[in-house]
């Protein structure tokens, strides 16, 4: 019996003002997804729409999701919707589960127009929440400036939209689904892929997976304990680590990706992985990660609970590529790193005669630079790093290179990490979040300190805490001009540099979920001397912190006694 064409309904709307996507896409608390009528249906339909009509028609798109709550019934819309706008198949992994890592490595490996990631990444999942869409382009990469002000332009005037609500798919049946559309010549295709497979083959091209598994399996075993809190990660943690590299099963943790990430946020840092931290502590581990919801950024600790900050990390690997199999075949082009970022990877750079670029916060910068050349290893102080590999941040890939550090060292985390110290310097790093403030108030706070440091008085400005004196060198709003293509980004962060090299830096976050504002303050020192770089980081960094809570007066215009998160 011969099924009917399934039909194209156009369902008319109304424009939302406030679908301008951020650094991250668009992330809202997930009852607003969820709750307001169309408001998810206008933001994919304004995402593609925003794809010229010519590319649109037939093309290949990549789907995945972190597994929060909620993304099955996203993927379904998505699919939905993306048949009636023309697409011609969607790639979409096993039960909707893609890293964003692997969504990356798809699109660039079967040359896709781009990919969705529902993801709020490091956010709360669960019905109270956060939920997040992104748009990945062709290159495997964030969506640039100019694609995110086509959707938003779009969603500002968008009236109707397209979809095929009685089109349904089953997420869990690896392989190919095809439809047959009303008005459509060919039918629409589904293909659902195996969540670690691509990404996979892509790793055992970069690195020595014989050096690793024998660092993990042999007689002198490294002890690892890798902790996926519940995201993402899981099985390619299981795949990868333990089945492909022979990690002992019971070296991984939460590894089954749950709605709400097992009811905390799935961010690694030294707060929300008490998991990994407390196990690290015992001394009975050699090194331990861990990862975020979907799987770009990740925390290195090593024996004893020792915590690698992450712009050290980038630094140390930055030092030791040569460890790699893949940049020993390819070379070191360049590094770049976000503003807030340490410098410490500045270090590098100037040992090993390559360039360095100084990029604003947002992956997508360091798009232009790799697709040019110009850039083979990048990172954020936000504990993400990646290279030319993909166009993403990525955990997995970073343990990866500090594995193959440890094999070829023969070294533990501390002793690399203090021996690079000794080479390079250590550069003292904190950054301070205040999470949830009044967006008005985090405003005002931002336009009056950036009022206070633009004032020429403010140049040469000595500040006494106890016995230190800090004389200020420059203070700026921070502006990048992309040396590719010259497109300019301004006021990308405070920044205020002082004359012994010392910075403070002040950034309004656009990665939250929506609720209030986030500011961050980073402080950041340089120590040469080995004798001095083992002090604790908050008392090395206090007197900046103090310059920074008078100048800004955050405590006093906000309410707050401190900070939600030190990193």
């Amino acid at each position: 019996m011969e099924t009917s064409p399934i039909p194209v309904v156009t369902v008319q709307t109304a424009p939302f003002d406030d679908q301008r996507p951020g650094t991250s896409g668009l992330r809202r608390k997930t009852v607003v997804f969820e709750g307001r009528k169309n408001y998810l249906q206008n933001y994919i339909q304004s995402l593609l729409s925003s794809i010229d009509l010519r590319d649109r028609q037939g093309c290949t798109m990549v789907v995945g999701s972190d597994g929060r709550y909620f993304s099955r019934t996203v993927i379904e819309v998505i699919v939905q919707m993306a048949a009636a706008s023309g697409i011609g198949r969607l790639v979409i992994g096993h039960n909707g589960l893609l890293s964003t890592p692997a969504v990356s490595c798809i699109i660039r490996k079967i040359k896709a127009i781009g990919g969705i990631i529902l993801t709020a990444s490091h956010n709360p999942g669960g019905p109270g929440g956060d939920f997040g869409i992104k748009f990945n382009v062709s290159n495997g990469g964030p969506s640039p400036d100019t694609v995110m002000e086509r959707i938003h332009q779009v969603s500002r005037t968008l009236e109707e939209y397209a979809i095929c609500p009685d089109l349904c798919i089953d997420l869990s049946c690896l392989g190919r689904q095809e439809f047959d559309l009303e008005n459509k010549f060919k039918p629409f295709r589904v293909e659902i892929v195996d969540s670690v497979d691509v990404y996979l083959q892509l790793l055992r091209n970069i690195f020595d997976f014989n050096a690793i598994k024998s660092l993990l399996t042999g007689p002198d075993q490294l002890k690892i304990h890798i902790d996926a809190m519940n995201g993402v990660m899981g099985p390619y943690v299981r795949r990868i680590l333990c089945d492909e590299l022979g990690a002992p099963v019971n070296s991984a943790v939460n590894c089954v990706p749950l709605e709400d990430f097992g009811g905390s946020p799935p961010e690694p840092n030294l707060t929300y992985a008490t998991t990994l931290v407390e196990a690290m502590k015992g001394g009975e581990f050699g090194f331990g990660a861990a990862f975020d919801a979907d799987g770009d950024r990740y925390m290195i600790l090593g024996e004893n609970g020792f915590f690698v900050n992450p712009a050290d990390s980038l630094a140390i690997m930055a030092a030791n590529l040569s460890a790699i199999p893949y940049f020993r075949q390819h070379g070191t082009k360049g590094f770049a790193r976000s503003m807030a970022t340490s410098s410490a990877l500045d270090r590098v750079a100037k040992a090993m005669k390559l360039a360095l670029y100084e990029t604003p916060t947002g992956w997508r910068y360091f798009g232009n630079l790799m697709d040019s050349g110009r850039c083979s290893l990048c990172g954020e102080e936000s504990f993400g790093t990646g290279s030319d590999h993909i166009r993403e941040k990525d955990g997995l890939w970073s343990v990866l290179v500090w594995l193959s550090i440890i094999a070829t060292t023969k070294q533990g985390v501390e002793q690399i990490v203090r021996e690079h110290w000794a080479k390079f310097g250590r550069n003292y790093y904190c950054r301070f979040d205040y999470e949830g403030l009044d967006p008005r108030a985090a405003f005002y706070l931002m336009k009056d300190l950036e009022a206070v440091i633009s004032d020429k008085a403010f140049t040469n400005q000595r500040f006494a805490v106890g016995d230190h004196i800090y004389i200020v060198e420059k203070a700026d709003n921070f502006e990048y001009i992309d040396p590719v293509d010259g497109s300019v980004a301004r006021n990308q962060g405070l920044r205020i540099i002082f004359t012994d090299a010392s910075r403070l830096v002040f950034r309004m976050s656009g990665s939250g979920g929506g609720l209030g504002a986030t500011v961050r303050i980073y402080g950041e020192c340089f120590e040469k001397d080995p004798e001095r770089q083992s002090r604790e980081t908050q008392v090395v960094l206090g007197p900046l912190i103090a310059i920074a809570l008078k100048i800004s007066g955050i405590h006093e215009r906000t309410g707050r006694r401190g900070p939600n998160v030190i990193t």
